[in-house]
């Protein structure tokens, strides 16, 4: 199985440059695959100063050159650098072995979350949400953070666990049925996978606040998506964070979709602009350029860090793939979105710099290769070979000194249970009596 996308091995000549902006920026009637294409080009070049740069996008200047989007781009979907006064200072200790590391990361991720897919298709998990797409988002991300830092996902985040260290194969346990989440979140600094749409920010903020009164200089990175942000959840977040200036960082993967639902359809503005009215910063950063992500989310960490509050980041990427494997995108978007959206394919950009760079060559991409069809394997195996998990564990610790309905309940699940083996034992007996 190949390691990119049919883009990566079949370059198309990018799409953007010249395109409108997103639906919510645009006269009525610009195409969702316009609006697609306008993250292709270069952001607004000005003669601005770096404070005054960073004070227009986190104040929420809209768009920029031509009506494309405002939003930070080191890489372009050729893979040419895009030098920036502010961001630059925060990848320029990147070597060309971690540079290396940052593609590795993205392969290997999406190797692993094609292999989910696959397993779910052939009935060995019930659910998968892939990351199809969003690979830079989350590698750059998640290669920001600290080993003190603590990361709240949603259930989307595979690349971000990856960068936390958590075995790919301790997240298909959940998905699987066997367990609800596989990992001591302790252990890695990472929390357990989050279902309830927009819960965890509420969960990322009261830690931050916590920490915050410990004293200590870590920071939290709370994840969300674009369909998340109309939540009341995330507002409630919003609001403390602010008031109470938590060491938080909100970074928004904006995948165009929720479920079946277009991003104008959630906001009349874009997304990192809601940051003003809570008092705080928002920028926008291209979804698709692992370098742009890694540097955006070091500032807004380590502005966190120094006691200056939360910061909203919005990762402006596409999902590829369906919204989870029970849904069906082509009932509610159409192929010359998503073929405009492969023209900006986050490892193919990386790639193209990399070779541009003389920074690796064929050697190291067959290696890399062999090593992702290696770890598909050992996912294979490992989920194959997931036991079963105890009928009776869901009613240990409900409560810490035990509960009469709780005792009533599982006896009746024990009866019930008991009623399959006594009919087929009385099977397996009116069958030997009839021979």
């Amino acid at each position: 199985m190949t390691v990119e996308s049919t883009a990566a091995r079949k370059p198309r000549r990018s799409a953007g440059g010249k395109a409108g902006a997103t639906g919510t920026e645009t006269a009525a009637g610009t195409t969702r695959a316009a609006a697609a294409k306008a993250t292709g080009g270069k952001r607004a070049a000005g003669k601005r100063t770096a404070a005054g740069a960073r004070t227009a996008r986190a104040a929420g200047a809209t768009a920029g050159k031509g009506g494309e989007p405002e939003l930070v781009q080191l890489l372009t979907p050729e893979g040419k650098r895009v030098k920036d006064a502010e961001y630059d200072p925060y990848i320029a200790d990147v070597t060309p072995d971690e540079l290396r590391g940052l593609y590795r990361d993205m392969v290997l991720t999406r190797r692993f979350d094609a292999e989910a897919t696959s397993l779910q298709r052939q009935g060995e998990l019930g659910l998968w949400a892939s990351l199809l797409g969003q690979e830079a988002a989350q590698i750059g991300s998640g290669r920001a953070l600290r080993d003190d830092d603590y990361v709240f996902p949603t259930y989307r985040e595979h690349g971000v666990a990856w960068c936390r260290g958590v075995d790919p194969a301790n997240l298909l346990g959940m998905f699987r049925g066997v367990n609800n989440g596989g990992w001591d979140p302790n252990g890695n600094n990472f929390h357990l996978y989050t279902i309830v749409i927009g819960s965890q920010t509420l969960h990322a903020t009261g830690y931050a606040m916590g920490i915050a009164k410990d004293g200590a200089d870590s920071a939290v990175l709370a994840y969300f998506g674009d369909g998340a942000s109309s939540q009341g959840d995330v507002a409630e977040s919003f609001t403390f964070s602010a008031v109470y200036n938590a060491p938080v960082v909100f970074f928004c993967q904006n995948n165009q979709w929720a479920i079946s639902e277009p991003t104008e359809k959630q906001t009349r503005v874009p997304l990192y602009q809601r940051a003003q009215g809570y008092g705080f910063p928002g920028v926008r950063v291209d979804g698709n350029d692992v370098l742009a992500c890694l540097a955006v989310t070091k500032w807004a960490l380590e502005r966190a860090r120094r006691g200056e509050g939360p910061t909203l980041v919005e990762a402006y990427t596409y999902r590829m793939g369906a919204h989870t494997t029970s849904d069906d995108p082509t009932r509610y978007r159409h192929d010359d979105e998503r073929v405009a959206w492969e023209a900006k394919d986050p490892i193919l950009r990386l790639r193209r710099y990399l070779e541009a760079s003389n920074h690796t060559d064929e050697g190291f991409f067959a290696e890399l290769e062999a090593e992702s069809e290696a770890l598909g394997r050992r996912v294979r195996e490992a989920v194959r070979a997931m036991p079963d998990p105890d009928h009776f564990a869901i009613f240990e610790n409900a409560y810490a000194d035990g509960h009469a309905l709780v005792d009533e309940e599982r006896a009746r699940f024990a009866a019930y249970q008991a009623s399959f083996e006594t009919e087929s034992d009385s099977g397996v007996a009116a069958g030997e009596g009839g021979n």
